[in-house]
């Protein structure tokens, strides 16, 4: 069927093959009832799985993704989307407006839920090609040659911080809740160690959730699809901090706070002044 053929057919409807609400007979998503089904076996971050990925991941897999989340947002007005959100809340526009802004100012290439995407990407082609011929060795150094010299791979290293202390306590939960450490994982692990010998950095919390999604079978755009809201109450909560103060009061400066680095102190010519 052609694109002309395909809007054709769909003239002057409105088609949803995933779900939807059937009036007087329930909400339903990718078959399941939402509302007989999942409220009473089910928590919120079953039915985000299901409509991210079409089907309802497995309990464990959900407590996880819980835990991931509370990784992912916390009310620090210095992360970017944060700011954003601080910033709202000085100008006294709304939560929703405010969180909105936030969350899209997350979704980057170099912070956010496009990380995500970009770093499952890259531990899934890396496996492939260290179980072909790479040594760990060979492989960082090859990615960091590509860089110019700089440590750059996706999911390792911090820009202002060296180790990631929310590793620790995934990993344990990770353990706690029964998942082995799988070949993403475990090559992820031994990227760090390679880095942490030969150039002080390790993996942060971004490339170990993509590690681990990919070990669950997740596919990049998966990854991604589970990912926007993850920042969302980090933002409202520096957004109701800076709406309860007076307007404009989120980094207020004086001109004396701005270093001036231009041109010195000159006259200006007669012919602007309009002296004689």
């Amino acid at each position: 069927m052609s694109d002309i053929d395909f809007l054709l057919a769909q003239r002057g409807k409105l088609l949803n093959r995933r779900g939807g609400w059937l009036a007087s007979k329930g909400v339903f998503s990718y078959g399941q009832d939402l509302l007989r089904d999942m409220i009473p076996n089910k928590t919120y971050f079953h039915v985000l799985g299901l409509n991210a990925l079409g089907y309802v991941p497995e309990d464990r897999f959900c407590r996880w993704l819980e835990a991931i989340f509370i990784c992912l947002s916390w009310p620090d007005p210095r992360i970017w989307c944060n700011g954003i959100g601080a910033l709202a809340g000085s100008a006294h526009t709304t939560v929703l407006s405010a969180t909105a802004a936030g969350m899209l100012a997350s979704d980057s290439e170099m912070y956010g839920p496009f990380t995500a995407k970009k770093g499952a990407a890259f531990i899934q082609q890396a496996l492939k090609e260290v179980e072909l011929h790479d040594s760990i060795g060979d492989f960082v150094e090859s990615q960091i040659k590509m860089s110019g010299g700089k440590v750059q791979l996706m999911g390792f290293a911090r820009p202002i911080a060296t180790g990631d202390e929310r590793l620790e306590a995934m990993l344990k939960y990770s353990e706690d809740l029964g998942f082995l450490v799988g070949a993403h994982v475990q090559l992820g692990l031994d990227i760090e160690q390679y880095l942490i010998e030969h150039y002080g950095e390790s993996m942060n919390i971004g490339g170990y959730a993509c590690a681990f999604f990919s070990d669950q079978g997740l596919t990049p755009e998966q990854i991604y699809r589970i990912f926007p809201s993850a920042v969302n109450s980090g933002v409202t909560a520096c957004y109701i901090e800076q709406v309860e103060q007076p307007d404009n009061a989120y980094l207020p400066q004086t001109c004396e706070d701005i270093e001036y680095t231009g041109p010195t102190k000159r006259a200006l010519p007669d012919a602007v002044t309009g002296s004689t």
